[in-house]
């Protein structure tokens, strides 16, 4: 026959042993969870311009995404993925220190004349902060080789094959970089990447097509050159025009004063015949006076 102390006002004392005991290991499993919670980490925190995707064990990539700021997971269930939502930019360039691919990354592509062009180009870009769930089902991280790159070298292409070669480097170069643009949006929209913009950096052409551009240059020079040559030489043509009609109506001027004025032929006679005498016997009984200076020789004639 088992027997209890009886504690007035309380329980047996048998069976508050046995309470405290499963109180005691309750409590030290509560803890150890605890511990086991903080340990595993179930807070995640979103930087400024990121996304965080979550990857589930039980039911793969969820249909949301975590915004900036710090959430709740489940720990060992949930792993979150992040991605930079900010602009990013993607340069092909023959420079081997420039782009994401080092060594000479420039696109080659065909003209509408057949002539083959080198061109360098950097897009801007980020991707749609909406829709990163489904970027990283479909696509993944490594978008920027899966879908820009290719994309890039396909669109560039197509679009110069619609230009000759002369409006690749003429003032169409901004119609075809903004048709490049046009249809990169829209490629690139499909798979929830946003372009902002497209930039062709440099255009090279082939040496033969390099020279022939230089000797068109130095033949539209001396053409400048050469019509330079005649314009001088038609306004010098008109300015002896000029000098000729005005010695011509001179003559006629002259001509007519003289048919006014026979005397006037005698002046202009004594003149050239002796410009540095001050009188000049003209007939034996006149003499003329050339300059208003010189004073008549022997009175106003001898009779």
């Amino acid at each position: 026959m088992t027997t209890y102390n009886v504690v007035p006002g309380g329980n047996p004392a048998g069976k508050k042993s046995g309470g405290n005991n499963l109180g005691a290991k309750l409590g030290c499993g509560l803890a150890a969870l605890l511990i086991i919670f903080l340990i595993a980490n179930p807070f995640v925190t979103v930087g400024a311009g990121e996304r965080a995707v979550l990857f589930s064990l039980s039911g793969g990539t969820l249909s949301r995404q975590l915004g900036e700021g710090t959430h709740l997971v489940v720990p060992f269930v949930q792993r979150p993925v992040f991605y930079d939502v900010r602009t990013q930019t993607y340069t092909m360039s023959a420079k081997h220190w420039e782009g994401e691919v080092k060594g000479d990354d420039s696109l080659t592509a065909l003209t509408s004349d057949g002539q083959v062009v080198t061109i360098e180009i950097s897009i801007r870009f980020h991707p749609d902060p909406n829709q990163i769930f489904r970027l990283h089902q479909r696509v993944g991280q490594d978008y920027a080789n899966k879908i820009i790159r290719p994309e890039v070298r396909s669109q560039a292409r197509v679009v110069v094959a619609e230009y000759p070669v002369k409006d690749v480097y003429s003032a169409e170069r901004e119609l075809i970089e903004k048709k490049i643009g046009d249809r990169l949006r829209n490629s690139l929209k499909e798979n929830d990447i946003i372009l902002e913009e497209v930039l062709m950096r440099d255009v090279q052409f082939s040496q033969a097509f390099a020279t022939a551009i230089e000797q068109k240059q130095i033949a539209q020079q001396n053409a400048q050159r050469m019509q330079y040559v005649l314009q001088k030489a038609e306004k010098l043509k008109q300015q002896k025009i000029l000098e000729a009609q005005g010695d011509a109506r001179s003559i006629q001027l002259r001509g007519r004063a003289i048919a006014q004025n026979a005397r006037i032929v005698q002046y202009e006679y004594a003149r050239k015949v002796a410009p540095n005498v001050s009188a000049i016997i003209t007939d034996g009984r006149n003499v003329t006076v050339p300059f208003a200076s010189a004073a008549p020789v022997g009175g106003a004639g001898r009779r």
